[in-house]
């Protein structure tokens, strides 16, 4: 199989690599976490490069990209540790929308691939563990009452995607900020990104899917959304090897750099592996999203698992070889694991991935027995 990328692709790739390089630095990320976040000079700048338009259909005035142009984007923004919530944005609520009545798409589509819009799937509720069927927020026709957690960039957004019951199923909502009983409480993590926690009571809203196949959509989304994630933790882990790799050629002992111990460089070994599992799961994560249901969310619960094992062993081992300095806020590398390790919450931990894998496997042989 090829996994050159194509010459758009690599331009794609340079273009979001220079921005995040010039405008979004060090120094400046820990300015936007002081500030709460997220940042709208920052949102504007994925806009101008034309992010959001990314995947929204070329007739609906998007650029019409697909699963692995996404991947490039998320590599570098996770390179940089980008805080403000593309995925959900620019990646999620398009492929949402796209199953919805043709009105709303015409309504809402353009104004995301134009940045007008950002628009986020508030899915996760206390109590659910992650589990996507189990939905407490009621619908009453297109009324919603009802709450979310975690939201991401919730108290910013200036729409939610919402999974609703509506006793005949899981259905999703979209729900405007502005709209009545619609209240949001938002709060930095420990990554340094911005969340909220979401109520609705009886909010109007408007159906984008209904519950004969509004599961399946969610299911799809999150599956999006985990591809993303796969994604960025790679170029996450690329820049934190990246870094750790430099400071071992540059801090000495006993009169010699500590990148000739033969010890520390067998443990830099055993990170570089990880990182490729990771990358190479990615590649397969983003490859199987056109795959037919049951195909795809084995491929994205294995290609998430992994994701939550080399996160966890990069990130720790990148820590210790930096030794105290790595986990001083100063130092850029304890951000980069802070980051790795939200990463491992986000759209269901490794537990629950290993749950699924492990119930995907179990249907795959009941189906060939």
């Amino acid at each position: 199989m090829d996994f050159d990328f194509t010459d758009d692709q690599e331009s794609l790739r340079d273009a979001v690599r220079r921005w995040v390089d010039k405008d979004y630095g060090f120094e400046h990320r820990r300015t936007i976490v002081k500030a709460g976040g997220f940042s709208r000079e920052a949102w504007d700048g994925l806009v101008g490069l034309g992010l959001t338009a990314l995947a929204v259909p070329e007739e609906q005035g998007g650029m019409g990209f697909g699963a692995v142009d996404a991947m490039v984007v998320m590599e570098e923004l996770g390179r940089g540790i980008v805080m403000e919530p593309y995925a959900q944005a620019g990646l999620i609520a398009p492929a949402v929308l796209r199953h919805a009545p043709a009105a709303v798409q015409a309504d809402w589509l353009p104004k995301i691939a134009g940045g007008e819009a950002l628009i986020v799937l508030a899915h996760q509720e206390r109590g659910a563990r992650y589990r996507l069927d189990k939905v407490t927020t009621r619908a009453e026709g297109q009324v919603l009452t009802g709450a979310k957690s975690l939201v991401p960039g919730g108290d910013q957004a200036d729409a939610f995607i919402v999974p609703a019951e509506t006793g005949s199923g899981v259905a999703l909502f979209l729900v405007q900020r502005s709209a009545t009983g619609v209240s949001t409480r938002g709060y930095s993590l420990q990554d340094g990104s911005r969340a909220a926690e979401v109520s609705f009571d009886k909010s109007p809203a408007a159906l984008l899917v209904g519950p004969e196949q509004g599961l399946a959509v969610l299911e799809l989304a999150v599956d999006v959304g985990i591809a993303a994630l796969c994604a960025e933790g790679v170029g996450a882990m690329e820049k934190l090897v990246a870094i750790t790799a430099e400071y071992l050629n540059t801090r000495k002992q006993f009169g010699v750099v500590i990148a000739s111990f033969q010890a520390l460089r067998h443990r830099m070994a055993d990170v570089k592996m990880q990182l490729e599992l990771a990358r190479s799961m990615s590649y397969f994560a983003s490859l199987k999203l056109g795959e037919e249901a049951p195909a795809r969310r084995r491929a994205l619960a294995q290609a998430k698992l992994q994701l939550c094992h080399s996160a966890r062993f990069v990130g720790q081992q990148c820590t210790q070889l930096h030794g105290g300095i790595g986990v001083t806020d100063e130092y850029i590398s304890s951000h980069y694991f802070k980051r790795l390790t939200a990463m491992e919450m986000q759209f269901g931990d490794s537990l629950h991935q290993l749950a699924e894998v492990s119930s995907r496997m179990q249907d795959q042989a009941g189906v060939f027995a």
